[in-house]
């Protein structure tokens, strides 16, 4: 008798668990579609993410957009809804957004175009889509920033416009695995400073500046005869491995993308969310001799490291949660608009800027930096006239069973989401950056050690403002878990 009692406790729990969940969710179904749209240019363009005008001058791998639409229903009655659509882009610039939803006007029966948002890669081998003389063109063949974006609104629409259609039953599943792809990339030193991609190998090397998220972060979606259709990936760290190149490149998401369906099949859609990872890079800072030998016997790439990782992860994600598909999860998603502190500009802060302004001002190679300077000398004015107001952002909460996922639109420190996930409500918590261009948002530590990505000229929301983001996000996540 007693052999049968773990038996007995073991269906006793399953039961309970069914109970549970049908409590919360069995009374909605979900229904999903997905959408991969091609959005590489066919002429030169000029690539986003650096300080000088870089031209392409091939496609070394196409990019894409991959659209994820969500619905639940109960009945014939819609509860909630979202179209999500990842972008092999440095960032979704101003404009983007609202360029894409007034284009997709009447192109999707029923749905709160509100409730479409984009989010970025942050490759930095990808089409400029700002307006503006930061980049020379060169040529009467290569693109102009405002053609491309213009070519990708319409791709963009057509991602979430075939989503949208394709939805049908799905179940859902979500689970985590470990990948080191996200490393630290601002040394600190003994003076109190710190520097992106510092030297390490030098006597005032005291450490790593911040915090690195090893856990990688995976939705699968799959119809009602098994056969997975869909999966968001949350890498906290930004697609970096090849920034510095003259082509197109989706970056380390290529490689990740193709063994993802040479292994779960070709008709797999991917989409690709960063977490928080404003302060990381997919490289090391130390230790990169032995990085590199290990890299050596295994005959890969860096490129293709990273790739194995994230794939090695993803596995590691999909042996569980293949074991728990959930049919009745609930689905909620909110929209607001939230208001967030500019970060106010030091008399040295002006000073520094005006000199840069006088630095680059007539050097026509230097349009970008001297932009950058000019930002924050016209930041000063407006906070001394009183006119700065605030910085809007928009924020999307959701929640889907025992999933949280929150958006936002910067290149998002790590602390801060871990903040977020710490505080979270959810069993598992995925954040998405770069929902917008909201710069970098950097943590206090961060701001007294300086350098690029923590200065002001890289920032326009700072740890105040930071601060609000969280709690803000957290406020909306616990409303999700209020609700019966």
């Amino acid at each position: 008798m007693l052999t049968c009692l773990p038996s007995l406790s073991r269906i006793f729990g399953y039961a309970m668990l069914l109970l549970g969940i049908a409590s919360i969710g069995f009374a909605s179904d979900l229904h999903v579609g997905a959408s991969t749209i091609d959005i590489t240019p066919a002429r030169p363009v000029p690539l986003d993410g650096q300080m000088h005008t870089r031209i392409s001058e091939k496609a070394e791998t196409p990019i894409f957009v991959t659209a994820l639409a969500l619905e639940s229903r109960e009945g014939d009655r819609v509860l909630d809804q979202a179209i999500m659509v990842s972008c092999d882009l440095v960032a979704i610039r101003q404009g983007v957004i609202e360029m894409v939803r007034e284009k997709a006007k009447n192109k999707i029966p029923g749905f709160d175009l509100n409730k479409l948002l984009l989010n970025a890669t942050h490759t930095h081998t990808a089409p400029v889509t700002m307006k503006g003389e930061r980049y020379r063109l060169l040529g009467s063949d290569v693109m102009k920033p405002e053609e491309y974006t213009d070519f990708l609104a319409d791709r963009i629409v057509e991602a979430a416009v075939q989503s949208w259609g394709r939805r049908k039953p799905c179940k859902a599943g979500w689970g985590q695995g470990q990948a080191v792809i996200a490393q630290n990339r601002r040394a600190t030193y003994a003076d109190g400073t710190a520097k992106m991609y510092g030297a390490t190998n030098v006597p005032e090397f005291r450490g790593i500046e911040g915090y690195e998220d090893h856990n990688l972060n995976v939705l699968f979606f799959w119809d009602l005869n098994d056969k997975l259709i869909a999966t968001a990936v949350n890498v906290p760290c930004p697609s970096q491995e090849v920034e510095g190149l003259k082509v197109i490149h989706a970056d380390f998401w290529d490689p990740v993308r193709r063994q993802l369906r040479e292994r779960h099949g070709k008709e797999l859609h991917i989409l690709a969310w960063t977490g928080a990872g404003g302060d990381q890079v997919p490289r090391p800072m130390y230790d990169k001799a032995a990085d590199e030998r290990m890299r050596r016997l295994r005959g890969l790439t860096r490129l293709e490291e990273v790739a194995r990782r994230v794939v090695r992860g993803w596995e590691e994600a999909y042996e569980g949660a293949r074991l728990e598909p959930v049919t009745g999860a609930v689905f909620e998603h909110q929209v607001e608009k939230i208001d967030l502190p500019w970060r106010k500009v030091t008399q040295k802060e002006l000073a520094d800027a005006q000199a840069g302004v006088a630095q680059y001002k007539d050097d026509a190679k230097e349009q970008w930096k001297y932009l950058w300077n000019q930002g924050v000398v016209d930041r000063y004015e407006a906070e001394k006239a009183g006119t700065s107001g605030t910085f809007k952002m928009e924020l999307h909460t959701l929640r889907l069973g025992d999933v949280a996922i929150a958006t936002n639109e910067f290149e998002l420190f790590t602390d801060y989401g871990v903040q977020m996930k710490a505080r979270s409500p959810a069993v598992q918590t995925f954040l998405i950056q770069l929902t917008g261009s909201g710069g970098y948002l950097p943590t206090p530590r961060a701001v007294a050690g300086g350098s690029y990505s923590a200065i002001i000229q890289s920032s326009r929301v700072g740890p105040e403002g930071g601060q609000v983001l969280v709690e803000r996000t957290v406020e909306g996540l616990n409303r999700l878990w209020e609700k019966k």
